[in-house]
């Protein structure tokens, strides 16, 4: 990582201080204060530069997408570990990992996280996994999907920022997740979505009593959009939670690691299987599978990461069986409108960890996911939306083409509630038999 030398930064009027940061280098970050907890500066994933945190996305030295920087908690990893376990069930618990204040209990939010991580033997049976298999259910958060815990921190930088509005751009989930921490946090909210979203969705997004706007457009359209009016006086005091406000947003995502590693009795599972959008989601659980190494709360061996996309919309998938470092754009044509983002923005970054890791990206038709959903529902009482059924799906297909051990512990992402899709199912579901309300009829139908 490059080095921002203290009298550059002077020169910017940064405050400096010298910090140790978790790999035991010295570097120049800026003076933050107690509002971030550990985190100390943002860092540019591709030249390394940093600058001081506040609600910007882009290095402006090299365009690159800008991530926390941390000071992360040195010393005992037991007493870590101790602390941990004694914070509050949801993913405040971590908040010496996270760039939150201390005090961020007190504050009024949703308080995501701490989700189930269900050991699926009927799943397990039936895909003939052997090695145990778990699927990390995110569907139990407050607007039922993970999102909430990635708005949980963006909103926490947006009340440190003075910022007066929280919005987004959507495929549906977040725009719920946005409207409901907005709410409860006494935020005005106007969220950005396609126009084409799924009832549910729009209908949740809209119950919170923020503004809702439809865009004509898929969701990259949406997003060309917002980045647009961020640059607008009118946007000038909004918390875009995944523009100006995602570097962290995207820690949020970290707690999932988190606790998969704790549920499992403080250790990394062999295999995850996790969907991609943006992809943001798999490279910050790598990110914090990588933390806990270094921290030393769990025991660093290898595992393997996999990520999992709709055929109609598989930018990733395609260049990574490609053998490509670029990810080309598409136009998504997907019923898994959660994950249509066709020109994702952590694509590369997804190529590399799949590829450093031993993992792999693949795809499912929406036929496929429809069946993953009805398999995971039928083996484990899970019913998921249209992105879990497209990593539910790729798990499957995975072990048939030999691409994922079977023999190994594998984790499984559900992100949402299916609830929120019904339309993807409705047509191939509905009741067995309708029949008389008699004992006769109930014979006749076969159902005795």
């Amino acid at each position: 990582m490059a080095i921002v030398a203290a009298g550059k930064m002077r020169r910017k009027g940064l405050a400096v201080m010298a910090v140790q940061t978790i790999d035991n280098t010295t570097e120049a970050t800026p003076d933050t204060g107690p509002a971030f907890g550990p985190a100390v500066a943002l860092s540019c994933r591709e030249c390394g530069e940093r600058v001081p945190l506040g609600p910007v996305f882009a290095c402006q030295e090299c365009f690159g997408p800008l991530e926390v920087a941390y000071d992360l908690p040195t010393g005992d990893p037991e007493a870590l570990r101790k602390q941990i376990e004694s914070g509050p069930a949801n993913i405040w618990r971590y908040a010496p990992l996270l760039p939150v204040p201390a005090d961020v209990v007190d504050k009024p939010n949703l308080n995501p996280g701490w989700t189930k991580l269900v050991k699926a033997d009927n799943l397990a049976r039936e895909l003939g996994v052997t090695g145990g298999l778990y699927v990390k259910d995110d569907s139990g958060n407050p607007t039922h999907s993970f999102k909430d815990r990635v708005v949980a921190i963006a909103l926490e930088a947006a009340r440190t920022f003075g910022l007066k509005t929280l919005s987004c751009s959507s495929t549906g989930n977040l725009a719920g997740a946005v409207g409901a921490a907005a709410a409860r946090a006494g935020f005005r909210s106007c969220v950005f979505i396609p126009h084409d979203l799924e009832a549910g969705k729009v209908v949740m997004a809209a119950v919170y009593g923020g503004e809702l706007v439809g865009i004509e457009g898929n969701y990259d359209d949406v997003n060309r959009f917002c980045s647009e009016l961020i640059g607008d006086p009118i946007g000038e005091d909004w918390g875009f939670v995944n523009v100006n406000l995602r570097p962290y947003y995207g820690e949020g995502s970290k707690t999932l690691a988190y606790e998969i590693c704790e549920q499992l009795g403080w250790r990394l599972p062999d295999q995850i299987v996790i969907p991609i959008a943006s992809g943001s989601q798999l490279t910050k659980i790598d990110k914090g599978l990588q933390e806990l190494i270094k921290l030393g709360l769990v025991e660093e061996k290898p595992y393997k990461i996999y990520g999992a996309q709709a055929e109609g919309c598989s930018p990733v998938s395609a260049a990574f069986k490609a053998g490509h470092d670029v990810v080309r754009p598409v136009k998504p044509d997907t019923i898994a409108k959660s994950l249509a983002i066709g020109n994702p923005a952590d694509g590369p970054y997804v190529l590399d960890i799949a590829r450093r890791t031993g993992g792999a990206v693949e795809d499912v038709t929406d036929e496929q996911c429809v069946a993953a959903i009805k398999l995971l529902a039928r083996t484990e009482g899970i019913f998921a939306e249209t992105a879990g059924g497209v990593t539910v799906g790729v798990l499957k297909k995975l072990i048939e083409t030999g691409q994922l051990d079977p023999a190994l512990e594998t984790v499984v992402l559900n992100t949402g509630d299916g609830l929120k899709t019904l339309d993807a199912v409705a047509p191939t579901t509905g009741p067995t038999a309708v029949i008389r309300p008699t004992l006769a009829a109930f014979r006749e139908a076969g159902l005795a």
